[in-house]
């Protein structure tokens, strides 16, 4: 619990917002375009010298798909995953436990709402306890993000 304080604190003093650290997920949002956000948040990514390994886009797949399942109400107006490993910090968590395979690879989404523009949400899910690094790294990714 101290940790999460920690983090969410930190969030907070860089000028993010956590909206909710519930249901396994931790969720902060900036003020910014979609696309400055997200050119910031690959910056983040690759500046720790962490190379993103696969792009899930993921408001345009609901989007197609929806009209195969009879859906026709938006969810997000854009809204992408990133999916990247850390060899460092991955390799420690698995020794620790070799079934922490399932955590990796590590991922942060970006989304926006539609009717809330110029609000942009950044959202990773939470570390199970015991992966300290693990909530370091995605916590200060997110931290890292200005647009």
């Amino acid at each position: 619990m101290f940790r999460w304080l920690i983090t969410a604190l930190a969030v907070c003093l860089t000028g993010f917002s956590p909206v909710r650290a519930a249901d396994g997920a931790v969720v902060s949002n900036v003020n910014g375009r979609y696309d400055d956000v997200r050119d910031a948040l690959i910056a983040a990514i690759e500046g720790r010298g962490l190379v993103i390994s696969y792009t899930a886009h993921v408001a345009d797949m609901l989007q197609r798909t929806g009209k195969d399942i009879g859906a026709s109400k938006p969810i997000f107006d854009k809204a992408e995953t990133f999916e990247f490993c850390s060899a460092n910090v991955s390799r420690k968590m698995m020794e620790a436990k070799p079934s922490n395979i399932v955590n990796c690879p590590f991922s942060v989404a970006i989304y926006s709402l539609p009717g809330d523009p110029g609000k942009v949400y950044l959202a990773y899910r939470r570390p199970l306890p015991g992966l300290a690094e693990v909530a370091k790294l995605l916590g200060g990714i997110v931290a890292d993000v200005k647009p």
